[in-house]
């Protein structure tokens, strides 16, 4: 026991920090089983053919800072990017395209691009930016 300024004594415990560990250790164990509950285990049957029910995958064009372009990490030409594209729209009609260009390129290349996309009659079309940070 320890004796206080006054002559207190203090025999009671701090339990605080013995109550921050249970929480953590609770916290841990409602985690890791939620985690590991797997459901009921099924033998599915199998069907002659299976419906994808997957998205398209997305591509990508990009335009470096000296004006290259890329579908995806690929470098093309205007024509090949296209070509290429119009391949994948026959392939998957709702085919989503992402744009990202340099900040510093000239404005006509992004436009080019553009007008391929417009031409092919893509609708998912998205530019990629950054967040501006105050």
């Amino acid at each position: 026991m320890k004796v206080g300024e006054e002559g207190k004594v203090y025999d009671d415990i701090n339990i605080t920090p013995m109550l921050d560990v249970a929480y953590v250790l609770l916290l841990i164990f409602i985690i890791m089983t939620t985690a590991t509950v797997q459901g009921i285990s099924v033998n599915l049957p199998k069907a002659s053919s299976t419906p994808s029910l997957s998205k398209p995958k997305t591509k990508a064009v990009s335009i470096s800072q000296d004006g290259t372009i890329y579908l995806d990490t690929y470098p093309v030409s205007i024509q090949e990017l296209e070509t290429r594209l119009a391949q994948y729209k026959a392939a998957t009609p709702d085919l989503p395209v992402v744009l990202k260009a340099d900040a510093s390129i000239q404005y006509q290349k992004v436009i080019e691009v553009l007008d391929v996309v417009t031409r092919l009659e893509i609708s998912q079309l998205g530019l990629v930016t950054q967040k501006l940070v105050k």
